[in-house]
């Protein structure tokens, strides 16, 4: 059995040879188009690839239900772009912090700090490419120029610290990065904005 969006499909699975047949076939058709896949469920179990085509390894004679379920695009930017705006605030509260901790010289929890601030910045940048990709963001050249000047500074950031230097990476980040996240807030509240009218438009 072959259900899509909570509604059965006519694909009968003995079709297939192994689940990444199943996978194409599905997004093929007509009705998925504009939409991406957020879930897969392969006998009720939530399957996610470890490594490349490894749905191609997965034998369908093992296969009783796949179940795929998926969102529309602009239903995807929105979610991210709220998203965003709550990863950027997480950005300014670590950024904050770490350079708190780094001054009052306890390296072992601002470097602590520090990773979970560099995961959430990768993150951010992350979900801003998929946006890239899915939206036309050209209208919002000040959002494209603070996710560079973001990118650069960041590249800086790792530098630093592989040289071990706390007190610059302290400066940087309460001088340069807080002050740039400021500002790339205000324009992922723009963002917001512009997603809700592709949205509604």
């Amino acid at each position: 059995m072959i259900i899509v969006d909570g509604q059965q499909s006519s694909l009968e699975l003995k079709q297939f040879a192994n689940l990444e047949q199943v996978l194409e076939r599905v997004m093929e058709d007509g009705r998925m188009q504009g939409r991406i896949v957020t879930d897969v469920f392969v006998n009720g179990e939530a399957f996610s690839e470890i490594y490349p085509h490894q749905a191609e390894d997965v034998d369908i004679s093992f296969v009783d239900k796949v179940e795929v379920v998926s969102i529309s695009v602009t239903e995807m930017g929105m979610s991210i772009a709220r998203e965003l705006y709550k990863v950027i605030s997480l950005m300014q509260k670590a950024a904050k912090r770490t350079a708190e901790l780094f001054r009052l010289a306890d390296d072992g929890s601002a470097l602590e700090m520090y990773s979970d601030l560099t995961e959430v910045c990768r993150n951010f940048l992350n979900m801003v490419g998929v946006l890239r990709a899915e939206f036309s963001l050209q209208e919002l050249p000040a959002f494209e120029q603070s996710v560079k000047d973001l990118s650069a500074l960041f590249s800086e950031m790792i530098e630093i610290q592989e040289n071990e230097d706390w007190i610059l990476l302290a400066d940087l980040l309460e001088y340069e990065f807080l002050p740039l996240v400021e500002k790339t807030k205000a324009v992922v509240a723009q963002l917001r904005e512009s997603m809700k009218a592709v949205a509604h438009g």
